[in-house]
């Protein structure tokens, strides 16, 4: 077929990617073969494509399509997940935009606006990824609220309540005033955050001096409850005891000792605030302090705090601050850095909170967890986030699972209450159940002692489970392991294979994930984790949308191909590692799609004659390359059985450019306007092909439209599902000998360069001194354009060069011009000469040689004999060519 000047990927990536789906070749039903199993990483449905996921999923698409090129049954399921706080955040602004408030609607009413922005918005970024070439299951898209998935939590709830495992109280959490709703630890982040510290003056009950303390949060005094002293500090020992006053407030509150104040803070005074700080939380509860919640769920003042009241939080600071100076009751400011907590969603500053929450006891649930992963059960690439993994895991707290939102799975905890006050007056108690259905709830309070026989009203908790509650059982409901435990797809496909994901959620979802898979499937939902690292610019900021750093990933498949693009991010991408991506690397990657693509039209180029007889040079070359190959080959295992993906890649790319492209075809290229023989041809489609199959999983498109163009194929054939090539025997000898060759080949055109002497003309080769392997001198002849290869004295006109100890010479004849070429060697021996002073200076330094590495010696010993023998080269060199000026 006829081929185009330039590959041109918009009219090639569409077409094989519909091909490859009407082939249903991303398909799999389980079979006798074995699975190989990925379950992405559910993008949140707010999303729309980013240089992250182009990274994760590029690294996944990799593995899956390597993984049925190598006979498994290849089984990449996709999904999004519904992101409670994101989502319920865009649909609330849209809405407003519309003039609609969320308090002006009932739940059912916002969740229907809900499902209309998920059915509008939620597919997009998985359409998406079929630009890039992902290669999943889109038959398995699952999503974390169909009726599936919301099953299989729900019941996951019901079993720990239970089990004892899921409980109800107020805790201090982590209160997101933007979202109104709690969050788990792992959801906020610490930022370093310039301040102020100030100094207040808490007078002393009955005399007329002030404790003084240090806080950076004012706006919290009208919560105080108490003083805080360490028993063992010195400067505080007057305040043994004693009440103050809390300035502005007037209340007084007792001083109390606890050896958990930092002595060197401030004065080594605290203010104990047990309603908005996690451990003055504790200091209450231990001294039984009343807490004093003085904020509304929106951060502004509530009434318990009596002054400022409907003001927000920071407003409120900035006015304390003047209120507390103009009453004398500000000692002083101090600037101040520490670390702020923020809601990872909202990005707001999070705010300590008592609030009744439903909670999931995690120290049971840990420990398998823990040990599969330091006993190696799962794999971590690169290990050292086991100790990162670890350190959490040991030190495991209580997940809040409850969110204050509407959008999620709404928590199937029912409240009942009896409609009759009964005889004695008491107020009707309530009775918590927690079933699947409210059918099961009315069933179990009719059943109840406390309700049987009366009538009850029965309503169902407001709140939502945590996001995370859901993604948590992903390997396991993705299969529908929780609703039918042991079904034929959990048999076959759980455990799954391989993890894509980055390090920022070895919390969030890894951890629990693990433990979800013990807990429900007593075994690990994967084997092995691959972490990536943060796509970074090339001036190491993380990439964001607020910097305006990051590309938009379609323009730049738009602008290099997704070919070129997956390449370019692994170019840059070690395991584990950050990842400073630069354009240009997507620029090379296509470049090499051209050099594909030109090696194509090259080999297409020939006239094939069955007549021919093959060149001794062919020959040599096919056997080298193949041998080049077999070694190829299993480095490249070694590299994917170490998850050394992006070094694979460079692997696969240096054996097309630098050994196919550059040497391979320039060995076996007929002579201009001559055929090439039928024998060779066959042997470099067959190793085109071959190469074409490596590359495969990572550049899918161009590879799938050269291995379609290199032979005539049937209808629903495919590279995609052609089994890779297996390790052979390698010929370690041959490839070691055709190294020489190469350096031959490169001395005798570096003589060229310099000399200016065309490639048209023929040249001699002198083997001067030392061994040469004449077996390969078709192939130096052939690539140098040499007509004589011979072992002579050098003659005195010839440029000459080194490969190991052998000594080549080309003859120059009148070529040259002998007073320039003295005058060049004398200047590179002057070189040489000062370089071999300084080297034998480091080895008469008896100190040096006594105290360094053998190995660091054995450098600069081996630095010596090469300057020796250049040296007496080019000395030798000189000398005849002044004997016959």
């Amino acid at each position: 077929m006829a081929l185009a000047s330039k590959y041109d990927p918009s009219s090639v990536e569409g077409k094989w990617y519909q091909y490859w789906l009407d082939n249903g070749f991303f398909r799999s039903l389980p079979d006798e073969r074995e699975p190989y199993t990925v379950v992405i990483p559910p993008p949140n449905v707010t999303g729309v494509l980013h240089m992250g996921h182009m990274l994760n999923n590029t690294i996944q698409d990799i593995l899956v399509r390597r993984a049925r090129m190598t006979g498994r049954n290849a089984c990449w399921v996709p999904g999004t997940d519904h992101a409670s706080i994101a989502t319920e955040a865009k649909v609330v602004a849209r809405l407003a935009e519309r003039g609609i408030r969320k308090s002006d609607l009932t739940r059912e009413e916002f969740l229907r606006h809900a499902w209309e922005w998920k059915e509008e918005h939620g597919g997009i970024i998985l359409k998406q990824l079929r630009r890039l070439g992902a290669s999943c299951d889109w038959d398995r898209t699952a999503f974390t609220m169909d009726d599936i998935r919301s099953r299989s939590v729900i019941r996951v709830f019901c079993d720990l309540y239970r089990k004892g495992l899921i409980y109800r109280g107020v805790r201090m959490v982590n209160w997101d005033p933007a979202a109104l709703t709690a969050l788990s630890d792992e959801e906020v982040i610490y930022k370093e955050q310039q301040g102020k510290l100030y100094y207040l003056r808490y007078r002393i009950v009955g005399e007329d001096g002030y404790a003084i303390v240090a806080t950076t949060r004012p706006e919290t005094i009208m919560g105080d409850t108490a003083m805080c002293i360490n028993p063992n500090d010195p400067k505080n020992q007057h305040l043994r005891g004693r009440r103050v006053i809390v300035p502005l407030v007037g209340r007084e509150i007792p001083v109390i000792e606890d050896d958990y104040v930092d002595i060197e803070f401030g004065t080594g005074c605290l203010k104990v605030t047990p309603a908005h700080d996690v451990n003055d939380y504790m200091l209450g509860e231990k001294y039984n302090l009343p807490s004093i919640d003085i904020f509304n769920d929106n951060g502004t003042i509530a009434p318990a705090g009596e002054l400022y009241v409907g003001m927000d939080r920071f407003a409120v600071r900035e006015q304390i601050v003047r209120d507390l100076d103009a009453a004398g009751l500000l000692e002083k400011t101090e600037d101040y850095t520490n670390k702020v907590g923020f809601s990872e969603r909202t990005n707001v500053p999070i705010e300590p909170k008592l609030s009744m929450q439903w909670f999931l006891k995690m120290d049971g649930l840990a420990k398998p967890a823990l040990d599969a992963v330091m006993n190696d059960e799962i794999r971590f690439y690169p290990p050292k986030f086991k100790n990162t993994y670890r350190h959490w895991m040991e030190n495991v707290k209580d997940w809040c699972i409850s969110r204050q939102l509407w959008w999620g799975h709404r928590i199937p905890a029912y409240y009942a209450s009896p409609t009759d006050e009964g005889t004695s007056g008491n107020v009707a108690p309530v009775v918590i159940l927690v079933a699947e259905t409210e059918e099961e709830a009315r069933a179990q309070a009719a059943e109840h002692p406390m309700l049987k026989g009366r009538s009850f009203t029965l309503r169902q908790d407001e709140d939502c489970l945590d996001t995370w509650f859901s993604s948590w059982l992903w390997p396991i409901a993705l299969f529908d392991g929780i609703n039918h435990p042991g079904n034929d797809e959990m048999r076959y496909y759980y455990p799954t294979a391989d993890l894509v994901t980055g390090p920022d959620i070895i919390f969030f979802w890894v951890a629990r994930m693990i433990m979800a898979g013990y807990e429900y499937e007593g075994d690990k939902p994967f084997r092995s984790v691959y972490f990536t690292g943060i796509v970074r610019d090339k001036l190491g900021r993380k990439m964001s949308k607020s910097l305006g750093n990051s590309p938009d990933p379609l323009a730049l498949i738009d602008q290099y191909g997704a070919d070129g693009v997956r390449m370019g991010i692994m170019l840059a991408a070690p395991a584990g590692n950050d990842i400073l991506f630069d354009e240009s690397l997507c620029e090379q990657g296509r470049n090499f799609n051209n050099k594909i693509w030109n090696a194509l039209r090259l080999v297409k180029s020939w006239e094939v004659s069955d007549a021919a007889e093959q060149p001794d040079a062919a020959r040599i070359a096919i056997d080298w390359m193949e041998a080049k190959f077999c070694a190829t080959i299993v480095e490249l295992e070694d590299d994917f059985s170490r998850y050394r993906i992006s070094e694979a890649l460079m692997t696969a790319y240096k054996l097309f450019r630098d050994e196919f492209s550059a040497w391979y075809l320039e060995a076996v290229k007929p002579a201009y306007g001559q055929p090439i023989d039928a024998k060779t041809y066959r042997s470099t489609i067959s190793l085109f092909e071959k190469l074409m199959l490596t590359l495969h999983p990572f550049m899918p498109f161009i590879t799938e439209e050269v291995w379609q163009a290199l032979a005539d194929r049937q209808p629903g054939e495919s590279i995609m599902v052609t089994q890779q090539p297996h390790p052979e025997q390698t010929n370690d000898r041959l490839t070691a000998d055709f190294e020489v060759v190469k350096s031959i080949v490169g001395g005798v055109r570096s003589i060229r360069l310099e000399r200016n002497i065309p490639n048209k003309e023929s040249l001699t080769l002198q083997v001067v001194t030392g061994d040469h392997n004449e077996a390969y001198n078709p192939v130096i002849m052939k690539m140098c354009n040499v007509d004589t290869i011979v072992r002579a004295p050098k003659d005195a006109t010839a440029a000459s060069f080194m490969v190991g100890t052998t000594e080549y010479a080309v003859p120059l004849g009148n070529t040259i011009d002998v007073a320039e070429e003295i005058q060049k060697m004398e200047a590179e021996i002057d070189y040489l000469e000062g370089f071999l002073r300084s080297v034998m200076k480091k080895l008469g330094n008896e100190k040096f040689v006594a105290n360094a590495k053998p190995e660091v010696v054995a450098v600069e010993r081996k630095k010596r004999a090469d300057a020796e023998s250049k040296l007496a080269l080019l000395r030798e060199n000189v000398a005849k060519l002044k004997d016959n000026a």
